[in-house]
């Protein structure tokens, strides 16, 4: 006999999805936790939710502190905007990884402009050309001769310092330029 076709849009969620759904809610409670509370601040709390935080930053026993977060992240499964504090807590880390990536942007630059010579600066002032073409000619013949030498890298760390000054400076005058365009 043929049974009818069942639509599962109509089914409630099976108990393993709502067990998944709840350990997402306690990962999400943990790294609530974990946050400061500058970043803290920043998130869509309800007073209850803040206040079982506030409390469980204050237990310094393992075992209650684990209760503690567990209590948080039942609170949490009722409220209705966690898609919201997700985002807020998620918006640090990423901020964090977009740093990290800019700043092994900038490493990588160095390592070509010493190994590279004038044929990456060139290439660097192609791109930045507000660049100081003489103080970074300088500084990576200075660190050339250090690394042959094996003295303390004081003239790499100065190139890192200028080319993070020089991308900053060009990134704050792409944001203003997209501030000042008109809108359409």
């Amino acid at each position: 006999m043929n049974e009818p076709d069942i639509d599962t849009d109509d089914l409630p969620p099976s108990r393993s999805q709502l067990r998944r759904e709840a350990w997402d809610v306690l990962e999400l409670a943990e790294r609530l936790v974990a946050l400061t509370p500058s970043q803290l601040a920043k998130v869509p709390l309800s007073e209850r939710v803040l206040d079982a935080v506030d409390l469980a930053h204050r237990i310094p026993s393992h075992i209650a502190h684990k209760r503690q977060v567990h209590y948080l992240a039942k609170l949490m499964r009722h409220q209705d905007d966690l898609e919201a504090i997700r985002l807020a807590v998620d918006k640090p880390l990423e901020v964090r990884r977009r740093e990290t990536a800019e700043l092994h942007s900038i490493e990588r630059w160095r390592e070509r402009l010493i190994d590279g010579g004038d044929a990456v600066l060139d290439e660097l002032l192609a791109k930045h050309p507000t660049a100081d073409r003489q103080r970074l000619r300088q500084l990576v013949r200075q660190a050339g001769i250090e690394r042959r030498e094996n003295r303390a890298p004081s003239a790499q760390r100065a190139i890192f310092q200028a080319l993070k000054a020089l991308f900053k400076t060009e990134d704050s005058e792409d944001s203003s330029d997209n501030e000042d365009a008109p809108s359409e």
